[in-house]
């Protein structure tokens, strides 16, 4: 029997396989833990990260809200720091997590911003 958590490692392996981020359209990935959420655009080809966000940002920090009203932030953050460095198109990566819940508002906030995957 696998666990939930080799299970999610092997979904995002399979994912990982086909979605390769670039300068043209680097890639946006998402971590889910249990409290926070994370987002990194990163081009895979030069190996370094372009931008990042996180429920973590002082900006967000210490506000009351649920968890999804915190992936939206995340979202809006990720999609204003995209558009500062330049970066229109990505491809999403939702790193073995179901798109559904904190990922897919995430994701449709990012949408909002004007980021095209």
């Amino acid at each position: 029997m696998k666990s939930k958590k080799e299970k999610r490692q092997n979904t995002r392996y399979r994912i990982r396989k086909t979605i390769n981020g670039t300068s043209d359209s680097p890639r946006l990935a998402v971590f889910r833990s249990n409290k926070q959420i994370y987002a990194q655009i990163i081009d895979d080809v030069a190996g370094n990260t372009i931008v990042a966000a996180s429920s973590r940002d002082k900006s967000l920090e210490g506000k009351k809200m649920t968890k999804i009203e915190q992936a939206k932030l995340v979202g809006f953050l990720i999609g204003e720091k995209a558009k500062q460095a330049g970066v229109s198109v990505v491809k999403f990566d939702r790193g073995g997590f179901i798109y559904h819940g904190r990922v897919k508002a995430l994701a449709e906030a990012a949408r909002e911003t004007g980021l095209k995957f």
